[in-house]
């Protein structure tokens, strides 16, 4: 018989750097999951990972006090800065421009968060891509 499921804990947490302190330990300790055992499984699978790199994981917690956990690929604003080799986005987007992304950058973004899009094709994501630059202030060329 299947596992009952007690909830689902969302959390970012930076890739090989998950320990007990806020926000892990307490979101963890509310369910009664082994805070460690997590911090120690989760290190294990990112470290391969550039370290710090921000990555959403979704925790499944059991009735039985045992869990599993997904990890997601980096948020797109984080790709996005990156690509355009930016600190952090624009304090007022659509009046300030801070960068500029090509038509390569958003199209490689694009393909390496399509696992994690709602959409089917490459042109679909490279939209998404473009918006969320917009958003960040950020200007789009090519």
């Amino acid at each position: 018989m299947a596992k009952k499921i007690e909830g689902y804990i969302k959390l970012q947490v930076p890739a090989g750097k998950a320990n007990p302190s806020p926000p892990i330990g307490p979101a963890l300790g509310q369910r009664g999951l082994n805070i460690m055992e997590f911090c120690k499984a989760f290190n294990a699978q990112t470290q391969n990972m550039e370290a710090g790199m921000p990555i959403p994981v979704v925790i499944t917690a059991y009735s039985d006090r045992t869990f599993t956990f997904i990890t997601k690929l980096p948020p797109m604003s984080y790709l996005i800065k990156k690509a355009a080799g930016l600190q952090k986005g624009g304090q007022t987007p659509g009046v300030a421009v801070v960068g500029t992304l090509t038509e390569a950058q958003v199209r490689e973004v694009a393909e390496s968060k399509m696992a994690d899009l709602n959409c089917h094709t490459v042109e679909a994501a490279m939209e998404m891509v473009r918006g969320s630059a917009r958003s960040m202030g950020l200007e789009v060329k090519g």
